[in-house]
């Protein structure tokens, strides 16, 4: 099934496209990690093949924003079960702030979506349970006067990819390849073992 190392960064970039393009995708939520070895689960919004990048949207106060700022490493975890198929990155992470892909991310979003980052902090204490929305836009969509304040919460994380890691887990024996950037900018593969 992948018998060489190009058919598997052509499966893995087959993959990362289809999992930021297919909101069905089992790989379209995975786990992101910051440097402080903190994870969560975020929606990929784009896979940009050219320049091997990784796009989500972010809360500009969450705490991740600080973790990436003062150690842009990052790893991206990956899984379809189905498939059997586990994809680990690493890269470089970067928030996205005042910017033109972050314009183009918010002038394209919804404004379901985009009420979001009109509540509280990501971490706020709360002493009840919240979605930490201002109770009057809990289950209403806001109108765009709305959600002016909300723009400055918004960012764009990017994540430059520099390792892959693809792992296939087969009964008849699992099958891993990874992948580096060299000097050039271009994929190095090697199999290794599982």
């Amino acid at each position: 099934m992948f018998d060489t190392l190009d058919d598997v960064h052509s499966d893995l970039t087959r993959r990362l496209d289809r999992a930021a393009n297919d909101r069905k995708s089992p790989m379209h939520v995975p786990a992101v990690v910051t440097s402080d070895v903190d994870a969560r689960g975020m929606v990929l919004r784009e896979f940009d093949e050219a320049a091997w990048t990784l796009r989500f949207h972010t809360d500009t106060r969450a705490p991740k924003v600080a973790a990436i700022a003062a150690d842009p490493r990052m790893a991206v975890l990956f899984y379809d079960k189905g498939e059997k198929i586990q994809i680990r990155v690493r890269g470089t992470g970067e928030v996205l702030r005042g910017h033109p892909v972050t314009d183009t991310a918010w002038a394209t979003g919804s404004n379901f979506a985009r009420r979001c980052y009109l509540g509280e902090g990501p971490g706020a204490p709360s002493n009840a349970p919240t979605s930490g929305l201002p109770r009057e836009l809990e289950g209403v969509e806001p109108s765009d006067e709305m959600l002016v304040p909300a723009r400055e919460n918004f960012a764009v994380l990017r994540v430059t990819l520099t390792e892959l890691d693809w792992l296939y887990l087969a009964h008849t024996g699992h099958v891993r390849a990874q992948f580096a950037r060299d000097d050039a900018g271009e994929w190095q593969g090697r199999w290794v073992s599982p």
